[in-house]
């Protein structure tokens, strides 16, 4: 993973996979029924235990943080609660008259992070590379707007952003502001790549994500690269926008599954690694066919070799185990080069 970052030449793509630390896995659902995603979040060794779980269970090339992308918010005042269907944030900005006024910055509230991020590295088995990550500004905007996720389309967040650009503008810079603390930080104490996670980057416009969210992108990526660590940046949704990630921005830009992988490299500037793509829901297929579409990548591969192997978005709570533990034996048994 980290000599792919790097530029080296590799035998075969990295592979690792979005939410591997989870529902998915059996050990995580064991946990589940006696700790809460909370108190697993909250606790250093539940926390570091969730976080390697994948590199015992399932043999990928890197762990990521156990954690989630609304500490954030949580650090900038908004009082949250995890129920059955995710995060519920107790007064949404949607409700005040000028959101960006709602926030208090206590970036203290992070410092449990910190440590379940001392002792994953402490706990690790040599030569696993840990991956950071936080949710981008746009991503982190639409649950403290809206105040859930229960609507994809988050039509509270689309009205806010067209009609009150200057507000938006004072929110944005609030939350990128906490992020870069965040980023910071979670290097500080040890992580080696880091990624940021825009899932809802397709819900706008390019051209108005470009206006108002792109110098937003621009600090959180100096942040991260100018203490030397590889940064990876996912875009979901983004779609023509994809120009924008030139490599001052980014090392590599993990590929959503509705963009197909050569699209995407005529797309992305030249210098920039792509990550990803293959359609999570693909793993519910039969194992044939699965193969196969391993087998679909190895061209692609040699002909463009800064590729990391991973999913278009998370894995999906009730893909089955084995699917996933045998793209995992796929992808390094194949021959790639």
């Amino acid at each position: 993973m980290l000599n792919k970052l790097k530029g080296l030449p590799t035998e075969r793509p990295p592979v690792w996979f979005m939410r591997q630390a989870g529902r998915v896995l059996p050990n995580y659902q064991k946990l589940k029924k006696e700790y809460t995603f909370h108190e697993m979040m909250s606790d250093p060794e539940l926390a570091s235990k969730v976080t390697l779980m994948p590199i015992y269970d399932l043999g990928v090339d890197a762990a990521i943080l156990f954690s989630d992308i609304l500490v954030v918010p949580d650090a900038l005042g908004m009082k949250m609660s995890f129920t059955g269907k995710g995060p519920v944030f107790e007064n949404p900005l949607s409700r005040a008259e000028e959101p960006s006024k709602m926030l208090k910055q206590d970036a203290s509230r992070l410092d449990y992070i910190f440590q379940n991020i001392d002792t994953i590295i402490r706990n690790r088995p040599s030569g696993t590379p840990l991956i950071g990550f936080c949710g981008a500004p746009l991503t982190v905007l639409c649950y403290m707007v809206q105040g859930t996720g229960r609507d994809p389309n988050f039509p509270d967040v689309v009205k806010y952003l067209y009609s009150n650009k200057s507000d938006a503008r004072k929110l944005i810079d609030h939350i990128t502001e906490m992020t870069v603390i965040y980023v910071q930080n979670q290097i500080k104490h040890g992580v080696e790549v880091f990624q940021l996670f825009d899932t809802h980057a397709g819900l706008i416009p390019a051209d108005l994500y470009y206006e108002l969210f792109w110098p937003a992108i621009q600090k959180i990526s100096l942040a991260i690269r100018e203490t030397g660590t590889p940064f990876i940046f996912f875009p979901k949704g983004l779609g023509t926008g994809l120009k924008f990630v030139t490599p001052d921005i980014a090392d590599f830009v993990s590929i959503d599954w509705q963009m197909p992988l050569r699209h995407a490299r005529e797309l992305v500037p030249p210098g920039v690694g792509l990550q990803g793509n293959m359609d999570p829901r693909l793993l519910y297929a039969k194992a044939d066919d699965i193969e196969a579409a391993l087998e679909d990548l190895i061209p692609f591969y040699r002909e463009h070799p800064d590729y990391i192997f991973n999913l278009g978005h998370g894995l999906l709570p009730d893909i089955p185990f084995e699917k996933v533990k045998l793209v995992v034996d796929r992808v390094k048994s194949m021959k790639w080069v």
